[in-house]
């Protein structure tokens, strides 16, 4: 795969657009640095699973940041719906707690089935990298619900890892709020550069409007994905 493909696997392109032509153009120009693409709820409002169908088709795996977060049944039934969606990775929030996780969970992997595709992995959203502070007890409860749940891994921003990790070690850690050295936060209280969130444990970089919103896209992305695979030698 050589570093620089390593790198692009780790990274994951957030796409916070109203404009599905938009967002895969951008995507498409971006595909050299990002495997993956992550729809949230701006984008999945305007273009419903469309969004879905044009972006995996342009060869991205799939990421759907919708967050679901409703009663048991409900977000059973709207898992199911996704999950026939062919996309990989999909959050649930926590705060929902556990009957809710698995309603999710056994939703995703059902829909899944009778599309005949692989099944979404479940992400269980801590606490929303926009927040001031994530106190260690509810970071601790919220991994451990989603470890108890069957989640395949947890969102959560790159100073909240140690304790995620040492709550639910084994899943998978996707850390959104990514930052060049330099950059502004915007909304974001807690964010980190690629070396600092692959020091801690990363797994998975989101970002979005640090490259996005760059003069030059291509140029940002490219550092970035260059940062990663440097923190990923140093990691080694």
């Amino acid at each position: 795969m050589g570093e620089l493909g390593e790198a692009r696997a780790r990274l994951v392109l957030a796409l916070d657009d109203d404009d599905l032509g938009r967002a895969t153009a951008a995507a498409t120009a971006l595909a050299p640095f990002f495997a993956t693409v992550k729809v949230g709820l701006e984008l999945f409002a305007a273009a419903g699973p469309q969004a879905f169908a044009v972006l995996g088709a342009a060869g991205f795996a799939l990421f759907a940041d919708l967050k679901l977060h409703d009663i048991p049944t409900t977000v059973e039934r709207a898992a199911r719906v996704i999950g026939r969606e062919g996309v990989a990775l999909v959050t649930l929030h926590t705060a929902g707690g556990a009957a809710m996780l698995r309603a999710g969970v056994e939703g995703l992997a059902a829909g899944a089935a009778e599309a005949g595709v692989a099944p979404p992995r479940a992400l269980g959203v801590t606490v929303l990298t926009s927040e001031a502070q994530a106190p260690v007890a509810l970071l601790t409860e919220r991994a451990r619900l989603a470890e108890a749940a069957r989640c395949a891994g947890v969102v959560c921003a790159a100073p909240d890892l140690a304790v995620v990790r040492a709550a639910a070690p084994g899943l998978l850690s996707v850390v959104p709020g990514i930052r060049l050295a330099g950059a502004p936060a915007h909304d974001q209280a807690r964010v980190a550069t690629p070396a600092q969130a692959l020091a801690a444990g990363a797994d998975l970089l989101v970002c979005g409007r640090a490259v996005l919103q760059a003069p030059d896209p291509e140029a940002a992305a490219a550092s970035l994905c260059a940062q990663v695979a440097e923190a990923l030698r140093d990691r080694a």
